[in-house]
């Protein structure tokens, strides 16, 4: 694994994009100890005591992965974290993704991912997949409602280093064989999907601030959420138009 360690950075995503391309490959990875700026989805920073959990960007170089399938490499991150933490954590934790591409344990977050691609014609030429892990952190301070650390869930901490060799490595070859077989990546990705239980849950619509009730049909291959209403009319959201309300 090719990675390049700084103590201190604002954004490992940010650092990753800054580097020549020249010593950067398929595969680099780059931490940080602590970062001053973490990003985070919605606009929101990314809260992690410094030295305590993992905070590290994935740089990929796809080859001949189409930019009309860009959500499928999303989700390929996705999965392979999911499927890395599933593995260290207990088994009621009940590990899942919650779309379109956080890692939940239960109801509480624990994984942050953020994705930029950089496109030519009509391939990715570059992505870079921003991960933060709560990893041994036991107390949060911000205003975040949810999160939760690996170390409370399973009640002992982990080795980091050896931790993120899992998830990298996950990563990768999840991306490997999704980009020749994306029907089983899709597959798995429905089956790990939080709340993709049949069940109503509440949600929230951001544009009119209503919260209303539904269940998920599935995720389209391009990216939006299908909700399904008590009346059964399939609803179609993009990323920001809905967002889950915590119970």
């Amino acid at each position: 694994m090719n990675r390049i360690h700084v103590d201190t950075c604002p954004s490992t995503m940010s650092h990753a994009a800054a580097l020549p391309e020249a010593e950067t490959s398929h595969g680099t990875v780059v931490t940080a100890r602590e970062q001053t700026a973490g990003r985070g989805q919605r606009g929101n920073s990314w809260e992690s005591e410094p030295g305590a959990n993992l905070t590290f960007s994935l740089i990929l170089r796809p080859q001949q992965w189409p930019a009309a399938r860009q959500f499928e490499l999303s989700m390929a991150v996705a999965v392979g974290v999911c499927r890395a933490l599933r593995r260290a954590l207990p088994p009621d934790a009940d590990v899942r993704v919650k779309w379109p591409n956080d890692i939940y344990a239960g109801n509480r977050k624990m994984v942050g991912i953020l994705i930029e691609n950089t496109i030519s014609g009509s391939l990715i030429t570059r992505s870079i997949a921003g991960i933060g892990i709560n990893v041994n952190q036991t107390i949060f301070r911000s205003s975040a409602p949810n999160p939760v650390s690996m170390a409370q869930l399973a009640d002992h901490p982990y080795d980091l280093d050896a931790l993120l060799s899992s998830v990298v490595t996950e990563i990768l070859h999840t991306a490997e064989n999704a980009l020749t077989s994306p029907t089983p990546l899709t597959d798995e990705y429905h089956t790990l999907l939080w709340r993709n239980d049949g069940k109503l849950h509440k949600w929230l619509d951001t544009a009119t601030l209503r919260i209303f009730e539904a269940s998920i049909e599935r995720v389209d291959p391009a990216g939006p959420l299908i909700l399904r209403l008590p009346d059964g009319t399939p609803r179609p959201y993009l990323f920001k138009q809905v967002a889950a309300v915590l119970t």
